[in-house]
Formats: C-alpha cells, structure tokens, sequence
C-alpha cells in the first residue's frame, strides 16, 4: 500500500500517473506515417532548425547509434537533409526538406490536438491551475540558474497570501514553529494591506520567473522609525544573496521616505538573518526569552541609525 507520507513513494506514483498521460500524447504522434522515434526525431529538428546529431542524441537523451540509425532512414525517406560542415568536415548539419517541414507541421498539429483532448474536460479555473502545478513542478526540479538576475517588484494578487502559507510552512519545517506563527503572519500582511500611511513597501525577490524571498518596511509607530518585517529567502536561492538584496532596498527605501531609524524583530535562532543584520549595520538594543510558536526562544529587537550610514 502506498505510504502517503512517504515522499518517495509519492513521487514515484506520480510519475508512473504521468507516464500515462505522455503516453496519450504519444498516441497523437502514432497517427502519422512516422515510428515515435522518428516522430521525435523530426520534431526536434524543426524546433532547432539546423543542428548536429550530437546535439541531438544529447537534447533527446537517445542512444547516437541507434539515432544514426534513424538519421539514415529519414534522409533516405527525404525528410532530412545532411551538409557537411565546412568548418569540420566530421559533422553534418541536419535539417529538414520542404517534405519534412510538412511532416513536422502534421505532427506539431496531432500532438496539439492529443493536448487538447487532455485539456477539454477541464473548466478554465482548472486548466489555470493545472498549467501553474506544471510550471511550479519544472522550477522546483530545473536546477536554479547561478546567472539569472535577481529581480525586486511588488506582490501581484494572490501572493501575500501565498507568502502566509509558504514562510509558515518553511518555519515549520526547519524550525517546527506551529500555527501560532502562521496566525502572526496573517495578522502582520493583513495590517499591511491595511495601513493607510504611503511610506510603507514590499518586495518579491524574484529569479528566473520563481519567487525567491521577500521583505517588508512599515512606520514603527514613532516619528522617523520605519520597522524591517518578513524577511524571508526561499531555500534554494539561498547564497545568492537574496537576503542581503532585500534589506537593501529595504534600507534605501526608509532614507528615501524620511526615515531616521530602522528597527526590526527577529530571535537568535535566525543566524542566516542575523548576519545580514550585522553586515548592514543593524545592532541588539533588547533581546528576552519567551515561549512562543510551541518553543522556548529568545526574542531580539535590533535597531539600525540611517542617517548614519
């Protein structure tokens, strides 16, 4: 039986459930003239328009002989094309023949119509939130791009709400802090969306189209003290200086609205968080032990002078 609880298992089910749904869409491609190896074959050099039979063994993860093998098939069959390249005349460069460009064009269009069938029992609302499921599933798995550029913006719609959900979940799992901290989420996005005063802000860090943490500034409650809220970077980014990035802003945006003072509440058991604190300029004016989230901590308020800075 499977253990719901087991990660493993989990994924391995689904993947065996996907299996099943890649095979209906191979099933479009058997309604051509073509074997499902040539049909892959043809599609991915239309998708390339030219490209070598290493790149191709490499992109299609397909054994080079029995891919040589197929590559003489279609040639013969004068779907490809194979030009020697005048820089090294040991490769080919493969394309596609007017013939091939229309096979490519019939089996482009069967497999559209074996995705629509997939996609056709399904209301608007669920294929949105089928396509966001496969979109989150290909960041997660992709591994995180060292070069893409860190982006800051604002949270469109459904993301505070999200970033409730997801910085409970994360303190949870790595430090076990129960619903108490979920519950003191809500409540601090709610009085964010709710705070009247315009010297208030929040940042998505985002990399590569994926959230990768976030950060707010609101008035502390006394003239020229803005307060650091909710700083968070999602595990994976991590060590990409994401954090760093947030406070940042964060800093910049208090001298630009006026702010003299910045303070911010945090616990000891944060040392990612700390550091950048310290790094920044922040220093421990309090700290106290308490019982809050289902442990024993220790609170800490730290306070960061902008003017000097």
């Amino acid at each position: 039986m499977l253990d719901v609880g087991d990660p493993v298992a989990r994924l391995r089910a689904f993947n065996r459930f996907y299996t099943r749904i890649i095979g209906l869409l191979d099933e479009g491609l058997l309604q051509s003239p073509f074997p499902l190896a040539e049909a892959r074959v043809i599609h991915e050099v239309g998708r390339l328009g030219e490209t070598t039979a290493g790149a191709l063994a490499d992109a299609l993860g397909m054994d080079r002989g029995h891919l040589s093998r197929l590559i003489k098939r279609l040639a013969a069959a004068g779907v490809l094309t194979a030009v020697t390249d005048e820089s090294d005349r040991r490769v080919s460069i493969l394309s596609l023949t007017r013939g091939g460009e229309e096979a490519c064009e019939n089996l482009n269009r069967l497999s559209d119509e074996a995705a629509s069938a997939i996609l056709a029992p399904l209301g608007s609302g669920e294929r949105g939130r089928l396509l966001a499921a496969m979109a989150e599933i290909s960041r997660l798995l992709e591994p995180a791009s060292g070069t893409a550029a860190l982006v800051l913006r604002p949270p469109r719609v459904g993301e505070i709400g999200w970033l409730i959900h997801r910085q409970a979940e994360l303190y949870n799992l790595e430090y076990g802090w129960n619903v108490e901290f979920e519950a003191l989420l809500a409540r601090i996005y709610a009085d964010f969306i709710g705070l009247k005063d315009g010297n208030k802000a929040l940042w998505i860090a985002e990399i590569d189209g994926s959230i990768a943490g976030s950060a707010a500034v609101v008035p502390a409650g006394e003239p020229g003290v803005a307060k650091l809220r909710t700083l968070y970077a999602e595990p994976r980014f991590r060590g990409r200086g994401v954090g760093r990035r947030l406070v940042q802003e964060a800093m910049d945006f208090a001298r630009r609205s006026g702010f003299t003072r910045m303070t911010l509440w945090t616990h000891d058991c944060l040392i990612a968080a700390r550091r950048i604190y310290v790094a920044a300029g922040f220093k421990i004016v309090s700290e106290r032990a308490y019982t809050a989230f289902g442990h024993e901590l220790v609170e800490q308020v730290w306070e960061l002078d902008l003017a000097a800075q």
